[in-house]
């Protein structure tokens, strides 16, 4: 699963990623500021594809509210699963037509410690703490007014599933613009999804406790706990 993630990146980096133009921002694209401990319900960027087919960098909800709720969903929705992504009632028409990356440089997921019976963080990060990009699904509830996404899981590689069964599937930047590609659907969609995520080249560290708090938002949130290896 994917509960909390980081955004330490800059508007250049986001260029690199997407190729993005100043004018496709909601807001100065040069004021970005770094996040370190974000949490489900709180806004994220991401991006999807406008109407003429370009790369959008948009913002929302990190929690899925599907365009026909009434209201605020309360089941948890800020992971889609992808073994029903394309059949939930909740996501099977994003997954369909709204299809998003979502920017992140790192994600934490807890493993329990056998000597005090507490949840240990990890932090999960590519090799220089690179920025990557979430698989992910998008919605806009036109009755509540709300844009929201969602980020897609998988059972998780050997590399990492002795930290957590399940993982975020990060794209490789080759297969952006095919994911957002939405001509390619059901199993094809899916297949794309597992070749050509590359959460097998994730580095990981243990992280202070302090993380465990979603509203810590402390800039050492990515400082290795010196007996963790």
């Amino acid at each position: 699963m994917c509960g909390r993630f980081t955004a330490e990146y800059t508007w250049a980096q986001l260029h690199a990623l997407y190729s993005l133009s100043d004018e496709l921002f909601p807001v100065a694209p040069h004021n970005m500021q770094p996040r370190f401990n974000i949490a489900p319900t709180q806004e994220v960027d991401f991006v999807h594809l406008d109407k003429a087919g370009e790369m959008e960098l948009d913002r929302g909800r990190w929690w899925l509210v599907p365009f026909f709720a009434k209201e605020l969903p309360k089941a948890a929705m800020f992971n889609a699963r992808i073994e029903t992504v394309d059949t939930s009632g909740a996501f099977r028409e994003g997954f369909k037509s709204r299809r998003c990356l979502i920017p992140a440089d790192g994600y934490f997921e807890w493993t329990k410690n056998e000597e005090d019976g507490g949840k240990d963080p990890w932090l999960l990060q590519l090799p220089g703490g690179a920025p990557f990009s979430f698989a992910g699904i998008w919605a806009h509830n036109d009755n509540l007014g709300v844009t929201s996404c969602t980020i897609i899981t998988a059972p998780a590689v050997p590399e990492i599933a002795h930290i957590h069964g399940r993982m975020p599937i990060i794209l490789s930047p080759e297969a952006y613009g095919t994911w957002l590609n939405t001509e390619i659907q059901g199993t094809d969609a899916k297949a794309l999804l597992l070749d050509a995520q590359i959460d097998n080249q994730l580095e990981y560290h243990r992280v202070s406790r302090a993380v465990n708090n979603s509203r810590y938002e402390g800039t050492d949130t990515k400082m290795p706990l010196l007996n963790s290896l």
